[in-house]
């Protein structure tokens, strides 16, 4: 679209890039060719977890983290974090730890809060489906 002699600014508005992204492209076409605009595999930072460790922490999820000594009922990111540092020596922070649960397929169930003293009966009279 450059070449036919459309600016940077309308092919960025058509292909929904910034300006600079579509100068980028086009400065890498001149100097290198269209070779330069394929996609290349991007490794990204290697996993401090092995594979062997990350099944043994699914078997370990699949716990309850009373079995490890730990004093709440369900896993969340603090607790996987320690746990973690324990058993396996490995230091990461509680968002990392948050992200295990996706990557193994877990969701992070939260309890409900309940109020303090209340009446069940008359809880389940208030409730519009039973």
């Amino acid at each position: 679209m450059v070449a036919k002699g459309m600016s940077c600014y309308g092919v960025s508005r058509i292909l929904c890039h910034s300006p600079m992204t579509v100068e980028y492209w086009v400065k890498q076409f001149n100097n290198r060719g269209l070779i330069s605009l394929l996609g290349r595999p991007r490794t990204g930072r290697p996993s401090r977890i092995s594979d062997e460790i990350m099944e043994k922490i699914d078997q370990d999820l699949r716990q309850n983290p009373h079995d490890f000594g730990y004093k709440q009922n369900m896993w969340d990111g603090t607790i996987l974090r320690q746990h973690l540092r324990d058993r396996y020596g490995i230091d990461m922070g509680v968002r990392q730890c948050q992200n295990i649960f996706h990557i193994l397929g877990f969701r992070i169930r939260r309890p409900r809060p309940m109020i303090a003293k209340s009446d069940m009966e008359k809880k389940g009279n208030f409730k519009k489906t039973p």
